[in-house]
């Protein structure tokens, strides 16, 4: 079956208003782009996502928060995106935060159709007792925390329970893609695109490279095609680096000490 689809503004033309995305990518390394440009152009409001830190600033999933198109985000980290904080603190976004590893798995576990599972991750911390600040209102009063989960002890250890995370739509990007949706990830961008793509109901894959049926061998696939509805090519054009650092050269000046935000392309 061929999955391409012409362009990203058709493959997310059936997101509509108030759908949970699981979206790949951690800061700017093999987030979709294109997909989500593609929804920012549609309108496309009321969204809640899934991903490891939400973008960063006005970039990636950034420009939907800027734009306010995001009503709840399940993050792990928001440290690195300054606009996120304000939306959260005034009221604006609901946040609901989860340790790196326990989101990767609860995706996971949701593509894999294992509805929860017990993690000694968060044990004694406000992860399992509750009471982690979800929404704030204007005036920057909690008016909704995190509640307790449920623990229990195995071999003399203690547990907490977490619940699997499924979402309307997986949003990924992969190097390589063939007609069927097998993919290739690039190094580090195999971060949260594998799971996200796992956990979506329909997971539409933005690639750099289209191949023909046969040309990935099948024990370089990462993301098998059964879980891949639409394809759509977006080539390396438009790639960011979050932080560059380099080496300078013997002429030049010495980098700044934490490195320089880049906006240059990256292939």
């Amino acid at each position: 079956m061929d999955k391409v689809v012409a362009s990203a503004r058709e493959a997310v033309s059936d997101v509509g208003d108030g759908a949970v995305l699981a979206v790949g990518g951690f800061g700017l390394c093999g987030v979709p782009i294109a997909l989500i440009d593609a929804l920012l152009e549609r309108g496309t409001s009321g969204l809640t996502t899934i991903s490891n830190n939400c973008g960063v600033d006005d970039q990636a999933l950034g420009v939907l928060l800027y734009a306010g198109r995001i009503r709840r985000t399940i993050s792990s980290f928001v440290g690195g995106n300054k606009e996120l904080a304000r939306l959260y603190l005034s009221g604006e976004l609901e946040v609901e935060l989860t340790p790196q590893g326990t989101l990767a798995e609860r995706l996971r576990a949701g593509g894999a159709g294992i509805p929860a599972f017990f993690t000694p991750t968060g044990v004694g911390t406000m992860v399992a007792d509750g009471g982690i600040p979800v929404r704030y209102d204007a005036d920057g009063n909690v008016v909704e925390t995190s509640a307790p989960k449920e623990t229990r002890v195995f071999g003399g250890q203690e547990y907490v329970l977490e619940t699997a995370l499924t979402a309307d739509f997986g949003l990924v990007r992969a190097a390589v893609g063939d007609r069927h949706g097998n993919l290739v990830f690039h190094e580090s961008a195999m971060n949260f695109n594998p799971l996200a793509g796992m956990a979506g109901r329909v997971t539409i894959a933005e690639v750099e490279e289209l191949v023909e049926p046969g040309e990935i061998r099948p024990e370089h696939v990462h993301l098998p095609g059964v879980f891949v509805d639409r394809v759509v090519v977006v080539g390396t054009e438009g790639k960011k680096i979050e932080r560059r650092t380099t080496r300078p050269r013997a002429s030049a000046a010495p980098p700044a000490a934490g490195g320089e935000e880049a906006t240059e392309e990256n292939r």
